[in-house]
């Protein structure tokens, strides 16, 4: 790296953590050194990228599912599952929301206990299974 390089990355690192000189001592007191720290130990991202990809798939495979599942109930099919079966004719066209909420839920407290070896387990056989439901769905889908 040149020496003019060197000194701009200086320059910016010292202006880009000042405090602004308006926001005095109450900004200061907020954002202590200790403070921030604590923040970052808070927000560090303590799960393995296997499990967010799971995570994200299994969220992204649930909206999926749902499309899937009002395309084939406008075709003439029919819904297998009882459970989102009761659920549809309790809320009718938004029993997605219902469905949305409960695998999220569901997503978030498998998360909280994702250290558990049964746990990751859990979550990529629930992502083996939705895999299996949406190419399930698009066979059906070609045969229409």
């Amino acid at each position: 790296m040149k020496e003019t390089e060197r000194s701009f990355v200086k320059n910016h690192q010292a202006n880009s953590t000042s405090i602004p000189r308006h926001l005095g001592s109450w900004f200061q007191s907020r954002f202590s050194p200790e403070n921030i720290a604590w923040l970052k130990n808070r927000l560090a991202v303590r799960y393995s990228p296997d499990l967010l990809i799971a995570i994200t798939l299994i969220s992204g495979l649930n909206i999926l599912d749902y499309f899937f599942t009002m395309f084939i109930l406008e075709e003439g099919g029919k819904e297998i599952n009882p459970i989102v079966q009761s659920a549809m004719q309790a809320w009718g066209s938004h029993f997605w929301i219902w469905k949305f909420i409960l695998v999220s839920t569901a997503l978030i407290l498998l998360c909280l206990r994702s250290k558990s070896s049964y746990v990751k387990i859990a979550i990529f056989a629930v992502t083996s299974l939705y895999i299996a439901v949406i190419f399930y769905q698009i066979s059906i889908l070609n045969r229409l």
